[in-house]
């Protein structure tokens, strides 16, 4: 990733037949960070998906990684392409390229040479298929940095939004948060609202500088009051931080295009969250971050935490659940009416307890088998495995607090390999 990168991404735009501006029309929402820039995305995709029955009639997101399938990253209104519209679009982008190719000259357009690198692919691809879809407002979550991404050809977002800040991708970021939060504050543009949350001062001191540079002003946001008295479908404290920056970019978002005329995002500091707001964290999934499935006897506890800071928010989560908690508003509201269905919110690691009480039971802790599954693609894994056994140690008073360990590779054939991006 260097300065070259954005030139040679707008010369593969152009070999499919778009300019910069043409990307404008699905009225993009551009999102950076280390941690938590899925989960911000996903959490505005579902508040902006509340609104759908003004101007927003299609809502597109662009994520990356997939947990499971290749169509998971690019979705409309919260659902993956479907396997016929992804060939569709895979082969139209494909097509387009080795067309480009010929009527440039080139001797074999289908030689490999003659399309990008996978990540540049899919994002041209999403692109295209929102411009093909008719998307109305797309929310596009940055792959790597922010200056020299991909995704940062977007010349006129709605609104940009940088998540917290931390240590990851040191070999094309730097290894100091200064240097991270330069790459980051590259999505800011001209005139066009930006915000982030709270930050390392010198990591701020730098996201700001960039602010001026860019002729915008960077606006720092908080969790909002309202959260203590409902449950995110993103059920972790941490996830708070997250929603906070969520509601504005979807709020200013709102504003920009008038829908509704009403909202404003200072509104957000006069009272209470609009229904639509509360609507849209409640019912917000984000499959492999804080997730929670039920079997008989059984209970996941997934995420995909894979940094020093990420790991130990995993790790407060996992502990959060298990230990009796002081009863919330919402929670002694769901006691007052019982019900069967057990609750769901939305990977590095992957915990199982059977503890047989409710994770926020009242009674002490009872110790019965808990398994740790513990998965690590390139990064170190020791200070991550290391990290989490001590902060559960710590929170959970006890030295094991795994009854069974068990660590996996991604190896998926023996003899022909794997490849991390598939």
């Amino acid at each position: 990733m260097n300065k070259y990168a954005i030139p040679e991404m707008l010369d593969w735009c152009r070999k499919l037949g778009y300019e910069p501006k043409d990307f404008d029309a699905f009225r993009p929402i551009h999102i950076a960070g280390t941690k938590g820039k899925g989960s911000t995305s996903a959490m505005v995709s579902s508040i902006l998906s509340q609104y759908k029955s003004g101007s927003m009639k299609k809502i597109g997101l662009y994520t990356s990684p997939h947990l499971r399938f290749v169509r998971e990253r690019i979705q409309i209104d919260n659902q993956p392409l479907s396997e016929e519209k992804f060939t569709r679009y895979f082969f139209e982008t494909w097509d387009a390229l080795e067309a480009a190719a010929e009527e440039a000259g080139h001797p074999n357009p289908q030689d490999p040479s003659t399309k990008p690198v996978y990540f540049r692919f899919l994002t041209l691809m999403a692109f295209h298929a929102f411009l093909k879809e008719q998307v109305h407002t797309a929310v596009i979550e940055c792959g790597i940095g922010g200056e020299y991404d991909s995704t940062n050809v977007l010349a006129n977002p709605s609104v940009t939004g940088i998540t917290s800040l931390g240590i990851d991708h040191t070999a094309m970021l730097g290894d100091a948060i200064e240097e991270i939060a330069w790459h980051k504050g590259g999505i800011l543009k001209p005139d066009v609202p930006a915000y982030t949350v709270q930050q390392a001062d010198s990591a701020l001191e730098i996201l700001e500088q960039r602010a001026k540079e860019r002729n915008t002003k960077l606006h720092i946001t908080k969790p909002h009051i309202d959260f203590d008295n409902f449950r995110l479908g993103l059920d972790a404290d941490f996830q708070k931080i997250n929603a906070g920056l969520a509601i504005h970019i979807a709020a200013t978002h709102l504003n920009n295009i008038k829908e509704p005329p009403s909202l404003h995002p200072s509104m957000l500091h006069q009272g209470s969250l609009p229904p639509e707001f509360i609507s849209g964290l409640q019912q917000v999934r984000w499959p492999g971050r804080c997730e929670i499935r039920h079997e008989q006897n059984l209970t996941w506890y997934i995420d995909g935490g894979h940094t020093l800071e990420s790991i130990a928010l995993t790790g407060s989560w996992f502990a959060s659940r298990i230990l009796p908690q002081p009863a919330t508003k919402e929670s002694r509201i769901a006691t007052e009416k019982p019900t069967s269905q057990p609750i769901e919110a939305n990977p590095t690691s992957t915990m199982t307890n059977s503890d047989v009480q409710p994770a926020r039971s009242s009674e002490p802790l009872l110790q019965k088998t808990r398994v740790l599954i513990f998965n690590q693609q390139v990064r170190s894994a020791p200070p991550l495995a290391r990290s989490l056994h001590a902060l559960l140690s710590s929170a959970l008073s006890t030295p094991q607090p795994f009854t069974h360990v068990v660590f996996c590779t991604n190896t998926t054939f023996r003899e022909q390999g794997f490849s991390p991006d598939l």
